[in-house]
């Protein structure tokens, strides 16, 4: 039998149509040849339904038992649209261009009733209906490219709603040709037509073109929200574009990238999962397709919707990836509710679509009871039924229920292909079917090839939170205990003997950020109950299978790690049953561990008794006082949790080489600079001599000084991390140590390693020893501390250390070293890692997503953190300075590309609030004039001048340069930014700067060598203001003149004096010009005089200042006039 084509695992995300609409669009008398839909919405408690006899069908989707209809005399309905945000109001056109706007009153369970109806586009064709995202207001377009808005006063607004509202409808704008499609967000306009796209503010009345290139054709655009593990990043717009192409548009209008497609829908199409007919896939490619895409539709979080004559296409823009797309013919219209689709065909024909994952349609269909369909899309998409995701979903049991259910007689090649998917899940061999064999008369738990105990619940539900509940499998268990026979009980005392340290529950290192991890305190008492129900296969299979199984703590089994992952995505509880020899031949009680509640009995009286002390005043507001009762508790938690190193011997021995190890340590650790050579010396010598009196005291003493001398290990990896507690620690015991380990740390009170404490933060060490310490901490005890306060603290107290930072980033990759984005890291491309970092949020300030960005840094560089924006604030600035500190022009880009993320008129408040501390204004400034920037020499002359029209050339960071020295500062700041500007030849910043300083000379000889007289204006208050003002600047003017004639022009061609070919030059006419207007000809005129300038005047200055002269006159004679009406209208009312 030839095998059938499989769809790649990639291909996740299927269409199904789970019911058909057919027999309600009968009832409706839709399906007849006079009477058809014509236009449909939909939102999530309405199906609409237009029709072409002019009714509209109001049907409720909530077992579409309800029905409205709503009669129309104006003829049939071309569109409808439902108000999303307040279901009560729809909004209807019809063909003869009427927009009529009901209220349904379904809450007050009154008639529905019209509140308003728009002739505004009247004998003209309604092409796209739109509703406000929160207000009660339609957007209206027509064929003609006319698009207006109709503001809806209600009773729910009150009666005096509509005194306020004289003109209900508003035109917004026409366009140059028929609007597509209309989409707003968040008090923004987008709108579609022929040609190009056009973004309208309509609160500011504002508008933009969206891109240069026209277009010709149906293409659509719309809004893409952001998620809510987002942060503050802004929406973004996508348009459409010819050849398959779509542009991504920030929420300013601006684009900035484009999207191609045309080579990815080269691929198969994916089939639609329905009853009408059995799904079939052929897995040759077909030609890349050129497209247009007559709309967009916004999907879900991540996907956007179109659709052609050929077929429904899904993409993930933001990855620039196609999550699918499938033949579906003949298609008039789409409307789109989450990620249902409803689909109007030409013939008026509706089709209800559902997007899901393949294994959510295989257990819908096995739901239903569809179990041929169910079976058919199983086998299609076997590649990602085996995946572990969809095996949370699809476990063994349920596709062998579905086995069952076949026709073995007529439908053998289904059943063998379904069987073939089931052995891909589990792998049959001899090491574990004979574990199986024994253990097979009890369903309720199943043995993976390592020797691992998965524990089922199997009482009968299917559903996810059964299979997931602890609980369900605990009393499943309890109940066959009364089926056990008497000698099982016998059993029980040899079961009971096992050490409970070969009773551990498998988890991976990164299981305190898995979203449905099992919470510690029901995992203490778990193995056991589970235990007792499997302990007849149980005490069998340890007899049999000792050996092989006592070696997987020696070299555990690759197979078995996977599986344990694996039991983990399915949320399973796994018990790892391992025995020693020793344990075999003889279960003695003194292998037996202590429960939880007397292994740390000392240490939770000590901790309660710290706790006690810390919550005194006179305690927790004195620093010595509670470092003393950090340091006294500390001692206990390394009696339990410190690894112990060094014996008591050891320790004697280390007393001798004490001093030499300590300044090895000094040595490597300590900056020496050149400079301070002896500042260093000191330090040597200080601490060498501190542990040679350390050798004179009795054994304790010595016991720290062997702590300083240990803390010359070098580098975070030489020590293996701590990442998760050796046994099961209660809730309540773990949240009072990892508050008091983390305010050791806080606090610079560190562990020596033999049960003492040492406090670093009263100077007695130095700085290196200091760090190495923190560093071993760290190491030590990382499974409990507070990662987010740890972060903080780090940043704050040892952000000149660079290796302490370093060995939190190592701790944390340890920690997440199984992560499904770290074994991502290896063989993704960065566009798919940063998707699965989006799909697994939200983050807010967790630092696993910080270890994640230094992953994608290390292994991409500079272009890895302009994405990060996205995970902002989750990921902050400081966070992001301290993944490139070794190289800190990478951070530029990230932060010029987070604050444009923002609106304009927040972007100096983030700039501002990331300006932490004050001192990185300077550095940043420093970094963004040089970097991406023109030669010096372009800019600035030999004499240190400004260049003609050099102020003119692209800075690739200028936006963030003036949002810079337009923050606040004192004066030394403002002085030194302009001092930057200058030396780079930054002249708009440099201007600005000077302005502000209140250097106005020095600003105007600036503008006279820039040559450009547009740089005098009123709005920046360039503009003289004083006659000594002017007359300075007339003498710059001809100064500037005479020179730029005698040496040429450096940039361009030269100009003559008053030439109307150059107006905005910097020449003597110019300038006087501009005097006129500013203080008028007659005031102009004396000054000019004064400074002998008049015969450098041409006739066109004495044109200009007599039409100034009449202007004027007339706006006297104007003022005079109105003045006079006022005067007579104020005494005629007196009298």
């Amino acid at each position: 039998m030839a095998s059938a084509p499989v769809i790649p695992d990639s291909c996740n995300h299927v269409l199904a149509e789970f019911e058909c609409l057919d027999p309600l669009l009968s009832a409706l008398r839709l399906d007849s040849s006079r009477l058809k839909c014509t236009c449909l919405d939909v939102s999530k408690r309405w199906l609409a339904l237009g029709s072409s006899g002019g009714g509209l069908n109001l049907i409720q989707k909530d077992g579409w038992k309800q029905r409205l209809f709503l009669a129309h005399k104006e003829g049939a309905i071309s569109r409808v649209a439902c108000c999303l945000h307040d279901e009560d109001y729809v909004a209807v056109a019809t063909s003869q261009g009427l927009v009529v706007v009901w209220e349904l009153n379904q809450e007050r369970r009154g008639k529905p009733e019209r509140i308003y109806v728009s002739s505004e586009h009247k004998g003209r064709k309604v092409t796209a209906l739109c509703w406000d995202t929160t207000a009660l207001r339609v957007f209206v377009g027509d064929h003609v490219g006319k698009v207006s808005a109709i503001k809806i006063n209600t009773s729910k607004q009150g009666k005096a709603a509509a005194t306020f509202v004289m003109f209900p409808v508003q035109i917004i704008t026409t366009v140059d040709s028929r609007v597509v499609q209309l989409d707003y967000l968040d008090g923004r306009l987008l709108i579609s037509s022929l040609t190009r796209t056009y973004l309208c503010d309509t609160e500011r009345e504002k508008f933009w073109k969206i891109g240069n290139k026209e277009r010709d054709g149906e293409f659509g655009a719309c809004f893409f929200p952001v998620g809510k593990n987002s942060g503050n990043q802004q929406p973004l717009i996508y348009c459409a574009r010819p050849g398959s192409r779509m542009w991504e548009v920030n929420f300013d209008g601006e684009v900035q990238s484009t999207h191609q497609f045309k080579q990815l829908l080269s691929s198969p199409p994916l089939p639609v999962v329905t009853l009408r007919q059995d799904p079939h896939y052929t897995s040759s490619s077909c030609s890349p397709q050129s497209l247009s895409f007559p709309k967009l539709l916004y999907l879900t979080e991540h996907s956007v919707m179109t659709w052609t004559e050929r077929g429904i296409y899904i993409f993930l823009p933001q990855s620039v990836q196609v999550l699918l797309w499938s033949e579906v013919k003949d298609i008039q219209d789409i409307a789109v509710y989450k990620s249902e689709l409803f689909c109007l065909h030409t013939n008026g024909k509706v089709v209800h679509l559902s997007l899901l994952l393949v294994d959510r349609c295989i257990e819908r269909l096995i739901r239903r009871g569809v179990w041929t369909l169910a079976a058919r899309v199983c086998c299609l998409f076997q590649n990602s039924i085996i995946s572990c995701r969809a095996r949370k979903n699809l476990p063994l049991d349920k596709l062998e229920h579905l086995k069952s259910q076949l026709d073995a007689s007529t439908q053998q090649d289904l059943v063998t292909q379904l069987e073939e998917v089931i052995s891909k899940l589990e792998p049959l061999d001899s090491a574990c079917s004979s574990r199986r064999s024994s253990i097979s008369s009890h369903e309720s738990f199943s043995v993976l090839d390592s020797g691992i105990y998965r524990v089922i619940s199997r009482r009968g539900s299917q559903s996810d939170e059964d299979s997931c509940s602890l609980h369900s499998q605990t009393f499943s268990e309890d109940e066959r205990l009364k089926e056990f026979s008497a000698h099982q009980e016998d059993e029980q005392v040899d079961l009971d003997n096992v050490s409970h340290a070969s009773v551990t529950v498998e988890a991976d290192r990164n299981e305190t950020f898995l979203p449905f991890s099992i919470p510690l305190s029901f995992r203490s008492p778990s193995p056991l109950v589970s235990l007792q129900a499997v302990k007849e296969s149980v005490s069998s299979f340890v007899r049999k299978t000792t050996e092989k199984i006592g070696t997987l703590h020696i070299s555990p089994d690759p197979r078995g790690r996977h599986e344990a992952k694996d039991s983990e995505q399915l949320q399973e509880l796994t018990v790892n049953l391992v025995a020693s020899p020793q344990e075999e031949k003889e279960l003695e009680p003194q292998s037996y561990q202590l429960p939880e509640d007397d292994h740390l009995r000392d240490l939770k009286a000590a901790t309660a008794e710290a706790v006690a002390k810390l919550q005194d005043p006179l305690v927790l507001l004195e620093p010595q006082c509670l470092r003393r009762v950090l340091r006294e508790w500390l001692v206990h938690l390394e009696e339990k949790f410190g690894t112990k190193e060094h014996s008591a011997s050891s320790v004697k021995k280390s007393k001798t080489v004490c001093a030499k190890d300590q300044r090895a340590l000094l040595e490597e650790n300590l900056p020496l600079d050149p400079a301070g050579g002896d500042s260093v010396d000191k330090e040597e010598s200080s601490i060498v001599g501190h542990s040679t009196e350390k050798e004179n005291t009795d054994e304790t003493d010595t016991s720290k000084t062997t702590c300083e001398n240990s803390t010359g290990e070098k580098g975070p990896l030489d020590c293996s991390f701590r990442v998760s507690p050796p046994f099961v620690i209660a809730p309540d015991v773990q949240k009072d140590l990892v508050e008091l380990t983390t305010l050791c740390f806080e606090l610079c009170v560190f562990s020596c390693g033999h049960g003492d404490a040492e406090e670093g933060s009263d100077g007695s060490l130095p700085l290196a020893a200091l760090w190495t310490l923190a560093c071993r901490f760290m190491r030590s005890y990382f499974f409990l501390l507070d990662l987010k306060r740890l972060k903080r603290c780090i940043i704050t107290v040892y952000a000149t250390s660079p290796n302490v930072w370093e060995t939190y980033i190592t701790g944390l990759k340890e920690l997440t070293c199984h992560s499904p984005v770290a074994l991502a890291m290896e063989k993704e491309d960065m566009l798919k890692i940063l998707k699965l970092l989006h799909d697994l949020g939200p983050w807010d300030d967790s630092p696993l997503l910080l270890v994640h960005a230094q992953r994608l840094y290390e292994k991409f560089g500079e272009i890895a953190l302009r994405p990060m924006v996205k995970f902002y604030p989750s990921i902050s600035a400081s966070d992001i300075r301290q993944l490139c500190r070794n190289d800190p022009s990478h951070f530029l880009p990230y932060l010029d590309s987070l604050v444009k993320s923002k609106p304009e008129d927040k972007r100096s408040s983030l700039l501002k609030s990331l300006l932490q501390p004050e001192s990185v204004r300077l550095d940043w400034l420093c970094l963004a004039v040089s970097r991406d920037a023109p030669q010096r020499t372009d800019t600035v002359d030999a004499e240190g001048n400004p260049r003609p029209r050099s102020h003119l050339f692209t800075w690739g960071y200028s936006q963030l340069i003036l949002l810079l020295i337009k923050l606040p500062a004192d004066f030394v700041t403002k002085e030194k930014m302009a001092d930057i500007c200058k030396s780079h030849g930054f002249w708009p910043g440099y201007l600005f700067l000077c302005l502000e300083l209140d250097r106005r000379i020095e600003a105007f000889t600036n503008i006279a060598h820039l040559d450009d007289l547009s740089l005098l204006n009123e709005e920046d208050g360039s503009i003289p203001e004083t006659i000594e003002e002017w007359k300075f600047l007339l003498h710059l003017a001809q100064n500037h003149s005479t020179a730029f004639h005698h040496h040429g022009p450096q940039n361009g061609s030269a100009v003559g004096n008053g030439s109307a070919s150059c107006p905005d030059c910097v020449t003597v006419e110019n300038v006087a010009l501009l005097l006129a207007k500013a203080v008028g000809p007659n005031r102009a005129l004396p000054l000019l005089q004064e400074c002998s300038l008049t015969l450098e005047l041409s006739e066109r200055f004495t044109g200009v200042c007599e039409i100034l002269r009449i202007a004027e006159k007339r706006q006297r004679a104007l003022i005079q006039s109105m003045l006079e009406r006022c005067d007579r209208f104020l005494w005629s009312q007196q009298a």
